[in-house]
C-alpha cells in the first residue's frame, strides 16, 4: 500500500481533480490519435486509394477461387487463384481481340461528338439571357464561364473528367492499374499473411474482434462487388439496346459507359446519362427526351427491382449515406475515392453492424418519428 505524509483531507480534495485531470488527459490522448490518422489520410491519400483498389481487386480474385473449389474441391487454393486470373486475363484478351476495335473507333467518335456538341450547347446558350445566365454560373470544367467555382466546380470537373477526360488520359493510369492487378494478386494468393500481420497491430484482447470485423467487411465486399458486377451489366446491356433503338449513334460505347459509370450508385447514374443526352440532342429535341426517359426507366428498375435483388446479402446502404460517403470521400481522394466510397462505406458498415448490437425493437424510432402507427406495428 503506498504511503502518503499528506493530510488526508487534501488528499479528499485532490483525487477528484486527478480524476478529472485523467479524463481530460485520455480525451486529448483519443483528439492526438484521431487528428495523426486523418493527417497520415490525407498525405497518404493515394496511395491508400491503390490500397484499397488492391485489397478490393484481391476479394474478387478471393470469391472467384473459392467459387471454383467449391465445384473442383481437389485443386488447391493457390492454382484455383491462378485458374481464375488466366481465365479473365483471356476473356479480356479476347473481348479486345474480337470488339476492341470497334469499341475503340466508338469511343474516340464519341469524344469528338461530345467536344462539337459541348460547343453548339454553349454557343446556343449563349444566343439568350437565360442560357448566359446558366453559363455565368457552370464552372469552366464544364464549359461555363465562372473560373471561381468551389466544391461545385470540383464536382463539375469529376463529372466532366468522367465523361471525356478518362477517355484521353485512359494511358496515364496504366500504370496505377497495373500496381493495383498485381498487388490485388499476391494479396489474394496468400490472404492470411496479410491479414495476420495486419492483425499483429492489435493489443492481443482485441485481435479476434478485429478478426470478426475484418471477415465481416471481406463478405460483405465480394457480396457488393459481385452484385455491382451483375447490376453494371445489366445496365449497360439495356442502356445500349434502348439507344439502338431510339436510333442513338454510338450505342455500343454509350452502353459501355452506362454500364461502368453504374459501379457509382446514384451519381454514376447522372455521369453515364450525360453523354447520351448530349448526344441525343444533336439530333433533336424529341430524341433527346427519349433518352432521358430511357435512362429514367432504365434507373427506375436497376433501384428498386435489380439492385434489391442482387444486393439483398450485402449491408443495406441507404441513399443518403451512400451519396453523403461519395462527397466525404471525394473530397479526401479525389476521382478514386468518388470511384471507391461505395465499396468502402459498404465495408464500414458491415463493420460497424458487426460490432454494435441490434436495436431491441427496431420499429420504435418509426413509430416516434410518424412512420408507422401502433396498429400497422402489429399487423407486421
Amino acid at each position: 500500500m503506498p504511503i502518503s505524509f499528506s493530510d488526508p483531507k487534501d488528499r479528499d480534495e485532490k483525487e477528484p481533480r486527478a480524476r478529472e485531470l485523467s479524463k481530460i488527459a485520455g480525451l486529448l490522448r483519443i483528439a492526438l490519435t484521431v487528428t495523426l490518422i486523418l493527417l497520415a489520410v490525407w498525405l497518404m491519400k493515394d496511395v491508400l486509394a491503390v490500397v484499397f483498389a488492391s485489397a478490393l481487386m484481391a476479394v474478387v480474385l478471393h470469391g472467384l477461387a473459392r467459387m471454383v473449389r467449391r465445384h473442383v474441391t481437389f485443386i488447391p487454393y493457390q492454382a484455383a487463384v491462378a485458374l481464375v486470373t488466366v481465365v479473365i486475363l483471356l476473356a479480356v484478351a479476347g473481348l479486345a481481340w474480337s470488339s476492341g476495335p470497334a469499341i475503340g473507333d466508338q469511343f474516340i467518335r464519341l469524344k469528338q461528338a461530345l467536344v462539337q456538341q459541348s460547343g453548339d450547347l454553349k454557343s446556343h446558350l449563349s444566343g439568350s439571357t437565360l442560357g448566359q445566365l446558366v453559363l455565368d454560373h457552370l464552372p469552366t470544367a464544364v464549359g461555363g464561364n465562372d473560373a471561381t467555382s468551389g466544391s461545385l466546380g470540383s464536382l463539375g470537373s469529376g463529372l466532366a473528367g468522367s465523361v471525356t477526360g478518362i477517355l484521353s488520359s485512359a494511358f496515364g493510369v496504366l500504370g496505377t492499374l497495373a500496381v493495383i492487378l498485381i498487388a490485388g494478386l499476391y494479396f489474394a494468393l496468400s490472404p492470411a499473411i496479410y491479414i495476420d500481420g495486419f492483425l499483429r497491430l492489435f493489443p492481443t484482447q482485441h485481435r479476434g474482434s478485429a478478426r470478426t470485423l475484418l471477415m465481416a467487411a471481406g463478405t460483405t465486399l465480394w457480396a457488393w462487388t459481385a452484385g455491382q458486377a451483375l447490376d453494371m451489366l445489366v445496365v449497360g446491356i439495356l442502356s445500349g439496346i434502348g439507344l439502338s433503338l431510339i436510333g442513338v449513334p454510338l450505342a455500343l460505347a454509350l452502353g459501355v459507359v452506362a454500364g461502368l459509370c453504374n459501379f457509382i450508385p446514384y451519381i454514376g447514374a447522372i455521369m453515364g446519362a450525360v453523354p447520351a443526352v448530349l448526344l441525343g440532342l444533336s439530333m433533336g429535341t424529341k430524341e433527346a427526351l427519349f433518352v432521358a426517359i430511357l435512362y429514367s426507366v432504365i434507373q427506375f428498375f436497376e433501384g428498386n427491382v435489380l439492385a434489391p435483388l442482387i444486393q439483398r446479402r450485402a449491408v443495406h446502404m441507404p441513399p443518403a449515406v451512400a451519396i453523403l460517403s461519395q462527397t466525404v470521400f471525394s473530397s479526401i481522394l479525389g476521382i478514386p475515392g468518388l470511384i471507391l466510397a461505395s465499396p468502402i462505406t459498404a465495408a464500414l458498415l458491415a463493420m460497424g453492424d458487426k460490432a454494435t448490437a441490434p436495436l431491441e425493437d427496431e420499429d420504435q424510432t418509426k413509430r416516434d418519428v410518424g412512420e408507422i402507427f401502433e396498429d400497422e406495428a402489429r399487423k407486421e
